[in-house]
């Protein structure tokens, strides 16, 4: 059987459907009503309530960044919930200016109720489709959700693309795919590299984390609904001062580039390294001028450079290497 590829329908029908299919979610979900999910509260202060209890000790700032709320609405809705005995308020210690904000009995009771609600609306819409459909769904809905907090004219871009990402240590289910993924990508599209180099990350990676947990080595991940978006490896050898450590799998999605995302997986691979051996080298190719600038600023140098055509594409290849300070 022949395969053809469905022709793209034209974008202003995709963003019609769009807007009709947000202004649907909005009210079956309940958005449209002066109370939310079986609860006293207008929907914003019902969204304070989950997320002050997933972050206890969250700030006013933080909170409203979170919200998309200014100033002086997230005072406000902070100081309704407290005034009706929801929230509990003190002075951070470390910065008598800021206020750590806590869900009191009575919030913590409202929020399990929420939870139940919620949790229950959306368990009975999931019984309506399959297994793959639900997948696909979660999927397709985060990736909207990003692309929408991206271009949020009230949230700062890197608050925005890093709501909702963890930094994980070690081998999670998928991640060897989603890695070398990113990677098949990036270098495709900036340099032409194909199915060998593809193959390659894989192939190694895969051999580096069946390995895992080893001592010396590491693999950090940032996670967001089950996405690998970056990642860093090293793979160590040695120990003391003849022990050398291999920078690898660095890589960043376009989506959290310029959020500080990748100086944070340097800056935990960094304090690895540093309690173990006394050199880190890694290799990467001249023209990555933002990767140069992050690895110069932890310490590395340039050692050597030469060309090389080993993967498809003529590029020169570089190696820099990075001394434990005394």
């Amino acid at each position: 059987m022949d395969f053809v590829d469905v022709p793209a329908q034209p974008r202003e029908t995709t963003i019609l459907e769009l807007r009709e299919f947000s202004r649907r979610l909005v009210r079956e979900l309940g958005f449209m009503r002066t109370t939310l999910a079986d609860s006293d509260l207008a929907p914003s202060a019902v969204h304070a309530i989950i997320e002050i209890g997933a972050q206890p000790g969250i700030n006013a700032r933080a909170l409203g960044d979170i919200l998309r709320l200014d100033k002086s609405n997230t005072s406000r809705q902070v100081a309704r919930l407290e005034a009706a005995g929801l929230v509990k308020r003190k002075t951070a210690d470390d910065d008598a200016r800021s206020s750590e904000l806590t869900l009191s009995a009575a919030g913590q009771k409202l929020r399990a109720k929420i939870d139940r609600f919620a949790t229950d609306q959306v368990s009975h819409a999931l019984r309506r489709l399959v297994p793959t459909d639900q997948q696909a769904l979660v999927r397709a809905l985060a990736l909207y959700a990003d692309a929408l907090a991206h271009d949020n004219p009230n949230e700062d871009s890197a608050t925005a693309s890093t709501a909702g990402v963890q930094i994980v240590e070690g081998y999670l289910p998928g991640c060897i795919g989603d890695i070398a993924s990113l990677h098949a990508r990036f270098y495709a599209a900036n340099w032409g590299f194909g199915a060998y180099f593809e193959k390659k990350v894989a192939t190694e990676l895969a051999e580096f984390a069946g390995a895992l947990p080893a001592e010396g080595r590491a693999l950090w991940l940032a996670v967001e609904r089950d996405r690998i978006l970056a990642s860093l490896a090293i793979d160590g050898h040695g120990s003391g001062d003849a022990g050398v450590a291999h920078l690898r799998w660095f890589i960043v999605d376009d989506s959290l580039r310029g959020t500080g995302i990748g100086r944070q997986l340097m800056t935990t691979a960094m304090q690895f390294v540093d309690a173990r051996y006394a050199e880190t080298y890694l290799w990467t190719f001249k023209g990555l001028d933002a990767a140069r600038h992050l690895y110069e600023s932890f310490g590395f140098q340039l050692a050597e450079e030469f060309d090389g055509g080993q993967w498809g594409t003529k590029v020169t290849e570089q190696r820099f290497v990075r001394r434990r300070a005394p």
